[in-house]
């Protein structure tokens, strides 16, 4: 079995800007079923173990695919840092969207892809994001959610929110990184010009993909709670709690171990049959 790995693929936006994406396959006669992972909030495509899943997926029959999105705060010369936070401060739901639509539109073509069998996981609000363009998109027929949001509207309230408009900017401090993170008021202005879009309640219930629900019982940043809601809005759907397991699932960054943690090595092999079970 030979295991091609191709990191750091440039990927034109128009819309937004150039970013970097990775793909993971194996050689093959046939199609193979085209997965995308999403990241979430601080996320980034090499954070923690996520180039292991990708090696997993790619070893049981699929071509996987990550990429950072244009504004996530990496840049195309230096990936695995916060490295723009003027990009990031600017960054909104629209232009997560159109990125993973050029993600999309791009791996589609790729002649190892079946067309056919297209497969988003999308992480913690990277969950939100898969919904979404899962309900827009019809060339989408697999949605995996691990940790997601059941809401993108997850902005300041009160005296926080009155600041934030007033003075256009809020930080939030990266805990592993020590950076204060910029949050221009823009991205909430994007948020009310498109709020029925981005309503990730209706957008669970309009899609009309596969769909598997995953999280973790002691998920420290979103509850629990959130991937029940999303199980009752998509009767059709299966959830699957992990019990113990937290909101990366035993990952961490970095990740300097040669296999998956153990809830995560379950969440792929998860993954990996509900795909199987659905799509073939």
């Amino acid at each position: 079995m030979n295991l091609i790995v191709e990191k750091d693929i440039f990927l034109k936006n128009n819309e937004t800007k150039g970013f970097l994406a990775d793909s993971f396959y194996t050689e093959s006669t046939d199609k193979l079923p085209l997965v995308i992972f999403v990241h979430g909030y601080k996320g980034y495509k090499d954070w923690g173990a996520w180039d292991l899943m990708g090696h997993k997926f790619a070893e049981a029959g699929f071509f996987f695919v990550k990429f950072n999105f244009s504004h996530n705060g990496t840049t195309v010369d230096n990936p695995h840092h916060f490295a723009d936070l003027e990009a990031f401060g600017n960054n909104n739901y629209s232009k997560e969207l159109s990125d993973l639509g050029v993600v999309i539109d791009h791996f589609i073509q790729n002649p190892h892809v079946d067309s056919e069998k297209v497969i988003l996981i999308g992480h913690s609000r990277g969950g939100g994001i898969s919904i979404i363009k899962t309900s827009e998109d019809e060339r989408i027929n697999g949605l995996i959610t691990l940790a997601s949001v059941d809401t993108l509207e997850r902005f300041p309230t009160g005296e926080a929110f009155e600041k934030w408009k007033k003075e256009r900017v809020y930080y939030a401090l990266n805990g592993r990184t020590k950076q204060e993170m910029p949050h221009y008021y823009q991205f909430y202005e994007n948020y009310e010009e498109n709020i029925h879009r981005f309503d990730v309640e209706r957008a669970t219930e309009m899609a009309k993909a596969h769909m598997l629900i995953i999280h973790g019982t002691e998920d420290e940043a979103v509850e629990v709670k959130q991937a029940e809601h999303l199980h009752l809005l998509h009767p059709n759907s299966e959830l699957f709690l992990i019990e113990n397991a937290n909101h990366t699932f035993g990952a961490k960054e970095p990740w300097v171990d040669h296999h998956l943690p153990k809830d995560l090595n379950t969440v792929t092999e998860k993954c990996i049959d509900f795909i199987r079970e659905k799509l073939n």
